[in-house]
């Protein structure tokens, strides 16, 4: 059953839409699981989301464009996954409240589908879809910056993982790029924990440890980097008090 007149009023109110074809704005809220036994899924969200999701790439690759007229490729591109990522358009559809609104099979509903980050990421990017296709670029363009203006100048995750970054301010200050080494493995097989080291030519090594090589070497990797600004903070410190 298609969602009453009044509730899809009550969401373009909310979120400062109106659709001229609000058969565009239904599909865009139904799963295909609640589709009729031999439907086309081409009458779920499915084709809307597949649009929507470049929509939603343009806009904001051209606000990071606008925005970030200093940064290179590389940093508008790791802006630019960061912010289109499924976790963070699953956090635009709760704050949209769109799980109140998607249409779901009996099993899904049951499922708790209406709050799984899936689904969700996909109604966010089906509803841009639609606004692309009901109004034009411009109207969907207005509704991702409204939703994503905050998020791209806060992101809530560091755009490049410590290992890189760590390697980068090697490269930067013309440093050898820095090396791991294990240092301590105990635990069975199937529950690990590794203890590493990170060394830097003419640093004093970092020692972090981790449930895989992998995350050791991440915190390893941080914590050098933690303690490079903590070192920096304090001989800057030092130069204002005279010391």
């Amino acid at each position: 059953m298609p969602r009453a007149a009044s509730e899809l009023q009550q969401l373009q109110r909310r979120l400062g839409l109106a659709f001229s074809d609000q058969k565009l704005l239904e599909q865009a809220l139904t799963h295909a699981s609640s589709l009729p036994l031999g439907a086309s899924r081409g009458a779920s969200y499915q084709r809307l989301e597949f649009l929507g999701d470049r929509v939603l790439g343009l806009a904001v690759a051209d606000m990071l464009r606008r925005t970030f007229v200093d940064s290179d490729e590389g940093e508008l591109s790791r802006r630019l996954a960061e912010l289109v990522r499924r976790e963070s358009c699953a956090e635009v559809a709760a704050e949209w409240q769109l799980g109140a609104y998607v249409r779901l099979g009996e099993s899904e509903m049951q499922a708790g589908g209406a709050r799984k980050i899936a689904i969700l990421a996909d109604v966010c990017e089906a509803l841009i879809g639609a606004v692309f296709v009901d109004a034009g670029f411009e109207a969907a363009q207005k509704l991702v910056a409204a939703a994503w203006m905050t998020r791209m100048h806060a992101p809530r995750r560091p755009l490049r993982d410590a290992k890189t970054q760590l390697q980068e301010w090697a490269q930067g200050v013309g440093l050898p790029p820095p090396t791991y080494s294990e240092i301590e493995r105990t635990g069975p097989a199937h529950a690990p924990h590794f203890v590493l080291a990170v060394e830097v030519l003419g640093h004093e090594r970092f020692i972090a440890s981790g449930a895989s090589k992998r995350v050791a070497e991440q915190a390893a990797a941080r914590g050098f980097l933690d303690r490079l600004e903590h070192d920096a903070t304090s001989r800057a410190g030092s130069k204002r008090s005279g010391g």
